[in-house]
């Protein structure tokens, strides 16, 4: 009886020992792998950030030599509407032109 009590309690500290080292490498493993996915989405943010900033370098490039040729430097607000109204103005004088004289 003595002898199965010692088997017993021998039986329960191996297996907790071996539960305690599942627990462990499990554990270390989770943490190395969760590691490993937070360097590799760092990476993959800094690649597609890095990318994202070259391509906005190389579109103002090609913006800004597009721009500096063929844009005429920006008006004033109110200049342009004064403009506008007056292209209206002389679409309206000749469609009615157009009308009187088709009459």
């Amino acid at each position: 009886m003595v002898h199965a009590f010692f088997i017993g309690r021998a039986l329960a500290s191996a297996i907790g020992e071996q539960i305690e080292n599942l627990m462990t490498d499990g554990l270390s493993n989770l943490g190395k792998f969760d590691a490993e996915q937070r360097e590799n989405l760092r990476q993959f943010t800094e690649e597609v950030l890095a990318r994202a900033e070259r391509e906005e370098a190389e579109a103002m490039q090609g913006r800004s030599s597009a721009t500096t040729s063929t844009e005429q430097p920006p008006q004033d607000l109110q200049a342009t509407i004064d403009n506008l109204r007056a292209e209206i103005a002389q679409v309206r004088a000749a469609l009615q032109q157009y009308r009187a004289s088709s009459t």
